[in-house]
């Protein structure tokens, strides 16, 4: 008889001027994954540590806990502290990781990761407010600054602050699927997947007193996915020309009305793909895709697989 899986090892490195608040998400998301993960924090040499308020975080572990992660998270620290060189004893912390582990920054630990060589040729985000300093500094990086996080395989990017909680869900999605994911998000009381990218939260002029916007018609929307939804159907509802609803929604959302559509369809098939046995053609249908043929481009456009192999990932995982 087959023995409980190990639960995955987590580890939280905490580095000079770390945020309280990103460095404590890790251990809240996936201490909430009924068991799946087990979260340690640590510091390069294994003392407290100064955060960017006012007092000091002492943690158990030193960097030799590095070596033994499946899953190693670099928390944010104030740009303050964000380094123009790496530390030694930070590339020392960061050379205790094995080749096979998985590594995660938080909003500015980007800079870390990047300085230390490792986002080389990958495509990764981090706070748009300092996006034009980190492409400075690293041009041989692919920065995306307009998306909450980034998944690039072994490596994975976030943005400011909260987009921390979206990279963490995204983790306990991809390893155990939607339905642990949304779970987690339930019991911390947090939205399971945040349409749109951190576009939507870059400071621009203040709209005009009483404008409406489109939270209403996407919520409209989610309801209808099955049906052919058009720009004039949506900006209907909206009460607005095509012109000003796709503008709003843009600036809103980050995304085209259009790829909403198309993200949102594919959020949805994604979860009747892992939660049910319909065929693939029936849940094309459900989500408004005009064929299975139409899903299966869609869902290799987003995550590189087929729904037949998506579902026996995620089947088997149930």
């Amino acid at each position: 008889m087959r023995g409980t899986p190990s639960p995955e090892r987590v580890v939280v490195l905490a580095l000079d001027g770390v945020y309280p608040f990103e460095l404590g998400i890790p251990s809240r998301i996936f201490g909430a994954a009924d068991g799946h993960y087990e979260v340690f924090t640590c510091t390069v040499d294994g003392r407290p540590v100064r955060t960017h308020a006012d007092f000091t975080v002492g943690v158990a572990h030193g960097p030799e806990i590095l070596e033994t992660a499946d899953t190693v998270v670099v928390a944010s620290m104030a740009p303050a502290h964000i380094p123009t060189e790496l530390p030694v004893e930070v590339a020392a912390a960061l050379d205790r990781i094995r080749p096979d582990a998985r590594i995660v920054s938080i909003c500015t630990a980007a800079f870390v990761l990047a300085e230390a060589g490792l986002l080389d040729g990958r495509r990764a985000t981090t706070h748009w407010q300092v996006a034009d300093l980190f492409r400075r500094r690293y041009p041989r990086v692919d920065l995306d600054p307009d998306v909450l996080f980034v998944d690039d395989g072994r490596i994975l990017t976030s943005a400011g602050a909260a987009s921390g909680v979206d990279i963490c869900l995204h983790i306990v999605r991809t390893d155990h699927g939607s339905e642990l994911a949304n779970a987690v998000a339930r019991r911390c009381v947090v939205p399971p997947f945040r349409d749109g990218g951190q576009a939507q939260y870059i400071e621009q002029p203040v709209p005009e007193s009483g404008a409406a916007g489109t939270a209403a018609t996407r919520a409209w929307a989610l309801e209808r996915l099955d049906e052919p939804l058009t720009l004039a159907d949506l900006a209907g509802h909206a009460r607005m020309s095509l012109r000003t609803f796709a503008r709003r929604f843009g600036d809103e959302v980050g995304l085209s009305p259009g790829r909403w559509l198309i993200q949102q369809r594919v959020a949805r098939a994604r979860h009747l793909l892992e939660a049910s046995d319909l065929p693939v053609d029936r849940i094309a249908a459900e989500v408004g895709f005009a064929t299975g043929a139409s899903l299966r481009q869609h869902l290799h456009a987003a995550i590189g697989v087929s729904p037949q192999a998506y579902r026996r990932t995620f089947q088997r995982a149930r």
